[in-house]
């Protein structure tokens, strides 16, 4: 770092993203993207959207919130909008954390958590899951703070019903709890409905999964008024046109395909399970996901190892290295042909094995 650099972040650790590789041609299941292109419609509302460059993007997002509104029935003073997800939980540290009110989180969960922690300057309370990987909600429940669930949660692909995180939201109503929704859509149940009960929920959900639109960089938030006017006013302090035109024609163009968007994360859904009973014929162990990615170890295999092994012939997964999870691999459910190719890989890594 250079000489100038601030020393409030020089123990800063950035949040690592998934590999983006340019060496070669991979099998890419590694950072949970849809393998499935989006439909026409989308492409013709980017492309005539390009065709207004000069011009500023609404900073209002309007042509996004009606079309939620119509898709999801979500009212426009209840919505905000942000340059992906993780713009929108980054306000949420900022808005509902401070000195006095520390980030709570589990031990194992999405990967950014501590970095939004740690870059806001907050204090942060990490309370481990169970052994089996499931959640304490006891131990959320009895931390001071603000809690982020992420719901199914990253990497494990595991969800809690809406009836236990209602438990959790109504157990305390002067805490704020952030659900993290960005993989509800592939067999969990979305909490999006209770925000209109209790102003203390805020749901934080994203077009890059279920919708097939990472590179777009869109997220939204749904709260009470109240909860959606805090994370507006960061957005206009922060940058009040963080969605740029073309995000927004093809977003809202995409709302409009909601029965498409359906079948397609049934189908994920239909892969994820044929390709965890695949693994676990190979003696495998997976949690029970509900995203559209696998968490998996083999008592044969090390997990860095089996990770490089699968880059070496072309296959790129997840690999975590925290003590906890160092021998699990997160493996994205991509297309049935790329999942095929993928067993078979580890049929092969396994026979040499032997």
């Amino acid at each position: 770092m250079s000489r100038f650099f601030s020393s409030r972040f020089a123990a800063l650790t950035p949040y690592t993203p998934g590999e983006q590789p340019r060496d070669k041609k991979y099998i890419k299941l590694n950072t949970n993207e849809s393998p499935f292109d989006v439909p026409d419609s989308v492409i013709r509302a980017a492309e005539a959207a390009s065709q207004d460059f000069r011009l500023y993007s609404d900073p209002t997002c309007l042509a996004l919130s009606q079309a939620l509104e119509r898709a999801e029935g979500v009212p426009r003073d209840r919505v905000v909008w942000g340059n992906g997800s993780d713009e929108l939980l980054n306000f949420a540290f900022m808005a509902y954390c401070d000195e006095n009110t520390p980030a709570v989180f589990p031990d194992v969960t999405y990967g950014f958590y501590p970095v939004f922690a740690a870059v806001n300057r907050v204090p942060a309370t990490i309370i481990p899951l169970k052994a089996d990987f499931t959640v304490d909600l006891e131990g959320l429940a009895k931390a001071k703070g603000t809690v982020f669930l992420a719901n199914p949660n990253a990497p494990t692909g595991m969800a809690l019903s809406p009836e236990e995180i209602e438990s959790l939201v109504r157990s305390d109503p002067a805490r704020m709890v952030v659900v993290d929704e960005a993989y509800v859509d592939f067999g969990a149940r979305t909490v999006a409905p209770l925000t209109e009960t209790y102003e203390n929920l805020l749901v934080v959900r994203t077009f890059s999964k279920s919708r097939s639109m990472a590179g777009a960089r869109i997220g939204y938030a749904i709260g009470s008024p109240a909860l959606i006017a805090d994370l507006q006013t960061l957005r206009y302090s922060h940058n009040p046109y963080n969605l740029n035109r073309v995000s927004i024609a093809a977003g809202s163009a995409m709302l409009g395909e909601e029965t498409l968007v359906r079948e397609r994360c049934e189908k994920i859904a239909l892969i994820r399970d044929e390709t965890a009973a695949a693994l676990r014929s190979l003696g495998f162990t997976l949690t029970p996901s509900r995203a559209n990615f696998l968490f998996c170890k083999h008592p044969l295999l090390d997990g860095e190892a089996l990770y490089l092994t699968l880059k070496e012939r072309g296959i790129l997964v997840r690999h975590f290295s925290a003590p906890r999870v160092k021998d699990y691999l997160r493996i994205t459910v991509g297309a049935s042909a790329d999942m095929h190719t993928l067993v078979e890989t580890l049929k092969e890594i396994l026979e040499e094995q032997s």
